[in-house]
């Protein structure tokens, strides 16, 4: 087989240390001295996570076993001494992150994305590089294939073997799956799927398989020929407690609990499955949306560095929206069930009153930092780019429908974005959204995005949604659980506007407090542990709301508390619950849906 410029070799060398060994053969390295480097962040996670921590004994050589002097230039590049001839790299990765964005390995399965564990060699980014995947007895003992999307050059019957990738930036961009893993394939407009299942699980995959092919036969029709991809991979991690995902050119990674998958003889959909459903519809989604379509700066980024742009709110907050609204075209949800999704997704948003205090656009910037790395303030002091820039698409929506008397809507945007800087793969620069959604308005809407997106106006949804049959109303929480939708309970429901969870010594720990209510008032703050109210221990949350439950508004109870291992005393005093749960319903539950127009 021809050998690349850039060719790369994994082993998986020991389970139970968690190590992979890698191999790197550079064919012409730089004459002026070879520098080669880890990324730091994952393209679609915007966060600095320094993969180069996990590397381990990283040396290199001639192809001959010559020893080439390697110097630290910083944390995550390294320059090789000056050699004339092909030189190799070897070095071992700790694998012992169990997400979507690392890499991690044990007796039960192996995974890892490309940022995780292959160097790049600086200057050559661009060139066509090979990687084999090597079986051994470990792989071969315990039945285990490879699932991936990459191409693939000469593999044998399990998937071990070589693969081909036309630069760096694509060998990253295919995660790796190693197992023995469950499979199910299915077509969809004429396009290879793959669903990969790791972990333990009795997941329906008639079922789930069915669901898919229509979430993704949707989409594809959607948005029409070509495809932005020959085949497609979903590879599903199935823990006891887990969520995420991370898009990939043609595949994701995607991270779920057990409970979400469907299981033979449900009949109707859980929350749970309804929620990994529009998880999968989201990261399929971004195979247009973020993938294609993106910002010009994360087209050929640095990886060493944060890439910066106000521009989340579309890629993170349109495909917010889209994602649930293909499971309602693709006829998986039903009007009121869109309805309720819906309302419980705009709920996450009123639930929090940083909203008030930075803008989407800020978020957007800051995402390596404020978003990705929350405090215990974050409820009081950021938004999501996800959730409001999810809302700002919706009125963005409405705002387009307006002005062209229902001719026009979102869907024009996109598919506009999708023909002009999609498939040319031409990066948008900033304001450039904004800018084509004011030409498919044919007005201008930089009020909207002023008041809105760079603004932090609550949009006027109760009169945007009356103008389409649809009554918007806020109201009160009836439970700690209350995720927003219509309700039959009438029960008020007092909190002390934080978030509690049970302690291994009973007691109740306060890990959020928002701002101008009960707890915030007493003087509580994130990590207190509650100990008594009114005299009564509080082992635990139920214990807790309980006593709450048989408060009014304006009672005030003793509460006794530990901040670290100090004693004390204050008082609480209950509030009027806030309405910040959202409720949407039809007019009219006769009529025929007039909105989102399909």
């Amino acid at each position: 087989m021809q050998q690349q410029a850039i060719h790369y070799t994994i082993t998986l060398a020991d389970p139970h240390a968690h190590l992979f060994d890698v191999c790197m053969e550079i064919t012409h390295p730089d004459l002026a001295g070879q520098v080669v480097s880890l990324p730091s962040w994952i393209p679609g996670s915007y966060m600095i996570r320094d993969f180069a921590k996990h590397l381990i004994g990283l040396r290199a050589e001639t192809l001959d076993g010559q020893p080439l002097m390697m110097t630290s230039l910083d944390k995550s590049h390294w320059e090789i001494q000056s050699c004339d001839e092909p030189l190799r790299v070897k070095y071992q990765v700790y694998a012992w992150d169990l997400s979507v964005r690392g890499a991690h390995f044990d007796q039960t399965h192996a995974f890892f994305n490309g940022t995780s564990t292959f160097l790049m060699a600086e200057g050559q980014r661009g060139k066509t590089v090979s990687l084999d995947i090597e079986a051994n007895d470990f792989t071969r003992n315990q039945a285990w294939c490879v699932a991936t999307s990459m191409q693939t050059v000469k593999v044998d019957a399990q998937g071990f073997g070589r693969y081909l990738a036309a630069d760096y930036d694509e060998l990253i961009d295919h995660p790796v799956e190693i197992g023995a893993h469950t499979q199910a394939d299915f077509v969809a407009e004429g396009i290879k799927h793959q669903v990969v299942l790791t972990g333990q699980h009795d997941c329906d995959l008639e079922r789930l398989t069915q669901d898919l092919q229509k979430i993704c036969q949707t989409q594809l029709h959607f948005f029409g020929k070509p495809a932005p991809f020959p085949h497609y991979v979903f590879m599903v991690m199935v823990v006891g407690d887990g969520y995420g995902g991370l898009e990939h050119r043609h595949s994701t990674a995607l991270v779920c609990s057990r409970e979400s998958l469907p299981y033979v003889g449900m009949e109707k959909a859980s929350d749970e499955y309804l929620q990994f459903l529009e998880l999968c519809s989201h990261e399929y989604f971004h195979s247009w949306n973020v993938k294609r379509i993106m910002p010009a700066q994360f087209q050929t980024p640095d990886l060493s560095q944060p890439a910066y742009t106000e521009q989340l709110w579309w890629f993170e907050g349109a495909t917010s929206v889209y994602d649930l609204l293909f499971l309602y075209k693709a006829g998986l949800v039903d009007d009121k069930l869109y309805l309720r999704q819906l309302a419980r997704q705009m709920t996450t948003v009123y639930r929090m009153p940083g909203r008030f205090k930075q803008s989407v656009s800020e978020s957007s910037f800051h995402s390596w930092t404020k978003f990705y790395q929350q405090d215990e303030n974050a409820p009081n002091a950021i938004i999501s780019y996800y959730t409001k820039g999810s809302l700002i698409a919706f009125g963005l929506d409405f705002k387009i429908r307006q002005a062209t008397q229902n001719q026009k809507c979102l869907d024009n945007l996109l598919i506009r974005l999708w023909h002009e800087y999609g498939q040319p793969q031409i990066g948008l620069k900033e304001g450039e959204i904004e800018r084509l959604a004011s030409e498919v308005a044919g007005v201008d809407l930089n009020d909207f995005f002023d008041r809105y997106l760079r603004g932090t106006e609550d949009l006027p949804f109760e009169q945007w949604f009356a103008e389409v049959g649809i009554d918007f109303k806020l109201r009160a929480a009836t439970s700690a659980t209350d995720l927003g939708g219509e309700t039959d309970s009438t029960t008020p429901y007092f909190s002390l506007g934080a978030n509690l969870s049970n302690t291994e010594h009973q007691s109740v720990k306060l890990s959020h407090v928002w701002q101008q209510r009960p707890a915030h008032l007493a003087g509580l703050a994130a990590n207190d542990e509650i100990i008594a109210l009114n005299g009564l221990r509080t082992p635990n949350v139920a214990t807790l709301e309980k006593i709450l439950a048989r408060q009014q508004v304006g009672s005030k109870l003793d509460c006794h508390f530990f901040r670290r291992d100090e004693l004390i005393q204050t008082h609480i005093e209950l509030d009027s619950i806030p309405k910040d749960r959202v409720v949407l319903r039809r007019q009219n539950s006769d009529a025929k849906p007039v909105w989102p127009k399909l």
